[in-house]
């Protein structure tokens, strides 16, 4: 597995210090706490700590799931939901590289102490203007808008651990080489994160060994802060088998607990954790009471236990992979509040947080830590760097992007949908199922897992193109990953199985309901627990109710077919047949089946009964 190399050019900033390498071992003993009585205003002690204030504040500033969001986001995907003074929400559009880099250039400005972070899935599942090139582009923007420091997220691993490895230390693409020319024409290198991806949980299976480094020490005149990345365990269910070929995905409490140790041994008593992985909040709003009735009442999932048990040693948790927003305080083990954060995704958001540090202990004075998130608004001036960024690209991106390849009547949500099945799901299951019965005229029947799509298609013209007209590049933001269509054998009881673990097992607490081809319905009872919420006598074709003992030709990703999305049972198809890519499926379906005269309108998704 290749080792993610120092880098080679000078910092941005001269603040930056990597942490030592990784697979020291385990020491430490627990910091103790900071009494609730020293203040912000540095009164403890005379005020004064060798001639300097005793406290200082640390401006923390995050964002988390930026999926090479460049452009603004369309459609719903590129709103968030305001919670007005009388109760009532507002949808404001909200997003895009220039506006996030305004955003977080002004929210700096008098804080001499200030540091950004994210958490992870800054790259993978983006639109064709960052995805054609690899995310390259992306990654320029966060050197340009002054990243400091990120955790990887599961999509950093869609391309594989080799390719995060270049992320991080540059070079051209090893098949599509450089991108781009320097001014005497040759090819000019791609230069890589001027910020480290930490990934304190994914080591090689074979040396035991971290691949990137698993925490980072951020200094600002006698002030540290550590900083330690994680991503979520579950990591190989969400990603293709070929992505984390070679890799162990470990658990995220051992991991912090272990290198928040390893930092308070080496007198860093100030640390946060940047963590993929997050919570459902209570509410869609940005800006809704999260501690309301109580501490971290708002908000449910997987964060919330995850942050019960990391160590009190970690003074905020910054997460992500849910693309919610939440500002939350979670007790952590000993009982004491604890902040918990996430900026819901695409740049429409960053948390503000304020840590106050004590020079003395230093640690995070915990009952001063402060936090809000902030809309990423489109009313403000663009940042200029960015805009010339984004040009350049879509320069070469152009004449692939900008090509018609279907017409729709109406918007068709996809990722924006509120239901478990999506007008746009359906469409993808039917593409899939007719590039199938291509290759096998007794293909049945598709399934398509929601995480695959990405956005929704808009009626409404991007650039220049038309209202109703679907480009290549909108088409591609759908169904980014390069998946094949596949085709397999499953049995009845295979496929009742299969439907039974959206709903059990990894996905009993986060269902992912597969989108159906047309022709597949049964009922989802929601008001049921776990398997149970299948309606096993439900689940009809054309018609017709499964026969368990009956062989189904089904059509479904490459993603899928590993068994990916927590659905093992899709893994053991039998009889497998490869086809092309998902997106060209997608693409030729668009192209057969609408016109400008006869556009597609937007499936019903009435195939899934849901009983709340």
């Amino acid at each position: 597995m290749p080792a993610i190399a120092k880098h080679r050019r000078p910092r941005r900033r001269t603040t930056r210090v990597l942490a030592v390498a990784a697979g020291l071992a385990t020491v430490g003993a627990l910091a103790a706490s900071l009494p609730a009585s020293a203040g912000q205003d540095g009164a403890a002690d005379g005020g004064k700590d060798g001639g300097k204030k005793r406290t200082v504040d640390v401006q923390l500033l995050s964002f988390n799931d930026f999926h090479g969001n460049l452009q603004p986001p369309a459609g719903s995907s590129g709103q968030v939901t305001e919670k007005q003074a009388d109760g009532s929400e507002k949808k404001i559009d909200a997003g895009g590289a220039e506006y996030l880099a305004t955003s977080l250039r002004t929210a700096r400005k008098g804080h001499p102490y200030s540091v950004t972070a994210a958490a992870g899935d800054l790259i993978g599942g983006s639109p064709l203007l960052s995805g054609l090139f690899h995310d390259e582009p992306t990654v320029e923007a966060m050197n340009k808008l002054g990243l400091d420091v990120s955790s990887v997220g599961n999509h950093e691993f869609d391309e594989g651990a080799a390719e995060l490895a270049r992320m991080q230390n540059g070079g051209c693409h090893p098949k599509d080489g450089c991108f781009e020319k320097d001014r005497k024409g040759k090819p000019k290198q791609f230069e890589g994160a001027d910020y480290p991806y930490l990934a304190a949980n994914v080591t090689n299976e074979k040396s035991g060994k971290p691949i990137l480094k698993p925490y980072w020490v951020w200094k600002e005149k006698g002030v540290k802060v550590g900083f330690i990345g994680v991503t979520l365990e579950g990591t190989p269910d969400i990603v293709s088998a070929e992505g984390v070929k070679g890799l162990k995905f470990h658990d995220e409490i051992e991991t912090v607990n272990k290198y928040a140790k390893i930092l308070d041994k080496q007198g860093v008593k100030s640390i946060v954790t940047l963590i993929h992985e997050g919570g459902a909040p209570a509410s869609q709003a940005y800006n809704y009471d999260c501690d309301s009735p109580g501490a971290g009442d708002g908000i449910s999932g997987p964060i919330t236990t995850i942050a019960k048990g990391i160590t009190p040693k970690v003074d905020a948790l910054v997460t992500g992979h849910t693309h919610a927003a939440y500002v939350c305080t979670i007790p952590d083990p000993s009982g004491k509040p604890r902040m918990v954060t996430s900026a819901s995704s695409f740049g429409k958001l960053y948390t503000d947080t304020t840590l106050t540090y004590d020079r003395r202990t230093k640690d995070i004075v915990r009952t001063s830590v402060k936090s809000a998130n902030h809309v990423v608004s489109r009313e403000q001036a663009k940042a200029p760097d960015m805009t010339s960024l984004i040009s350049r690209w879509d320069k070469l991106a152009a004449p692939v992007a900008n090509k018609a390849v279907g017409y729709i009547s109406a918007d068709i949500p996809g990722r924006g949908a509120t239901t478990p099945e999506s007008p746009l799901g359906d469409l993808i299951a039917d593409a899939q199922l007719a590039h199938a019965k291509s290759l096998d005229p007794e293909a049945d029947l598709a399934l398509m897992n929601p995480g695959g799509i990405r956005s929704d298609l808009v009626h409404k013209a991007s650039g220049s193109e038309g209202d109703g007209v679907v480009t290549y590049g909108e088409a591609f933001t759908v169904q980014p990953f390069s998946n094949t269509v596949n085709l397999v054998d499953l049995t009845g009881a295979q496929l009742v199985t299969a439907l039974k673990q959206q709903v059990s097992g990894a996905n009993q607490a986060s269902p992912k309901i597969l989108q159906v081809s047309e022709g597949l319905t049964y009922t989802l009872d929601m008001t049921k627990a776990g398997a149970d919420r299948v309606v096993t006598d439900s689940i009809k074709l054309n018609g017709k109710a499964l026969d368990p003992a009956a062989t189904y030709r089904v059509a479904l990703n490459s993603f899928l077919a590993g068994g990916g999305d927590g659905l093992p049972e899709l893994g053991k198809g039998a009889k497998p047949l490869v086809g092309a890519d998902d997106l060209k499926a997608f693409n030729d379906y668009l192209a057969a089946n609408s016109s400008a005269e006869e556009p597609i309108a937007p499936p019903k998704a009435d195939r899934i009964t849901v009983v709340k």
